[in-house]
């Protein structure tokens, strides 16, 4: 299924790509990361997460969900402030709504 306005790569060192990598293949192989590198996020929804993927000079944040049969990469974007950005949690709950519909 291709959503609208799907994601493109962002410019994540090759270091972050790799820890990027790792980090997923291990959710989806069942393993249950908790901070620093991922944090539930409730405000999108249930099941979802927020990945943590530190960089040179910025911080990835890669927003998931959980299902029985998928890791649902939501959004990929670089956090420069303590607070999620609202539009950046709108987009992942409407995205949610479009891949369950």
């Amino acid at each position: 299924m291709i959503l609208h306005g799907e994601m493109k790569t962002p410019p994540m060192s090759q270091t972050a790509r790799i820890e990027a990598g790792f980090l997923l293949r291990q959710l989806q192989e069942g393993v249950n990361l908790s901070l620093p590198q991922s944090r539930p996020m409730p405000s999108i929804g249930k099941r979802c997460h927020e990945l943590r993927i530190p960089d040179k000079n910025v911080t990835w944040r890669i927003m998931y969900r959980i299902d029985a049969d998928a890791i649902i990469i939501l959004e990929v974007f670089a956090k420069k402030t303590n607070k999620t950005p609202k539009e950046v949690i709108e987009n992942c709950k409407r995205r949610l709504q479009l891949y369950d519909s």
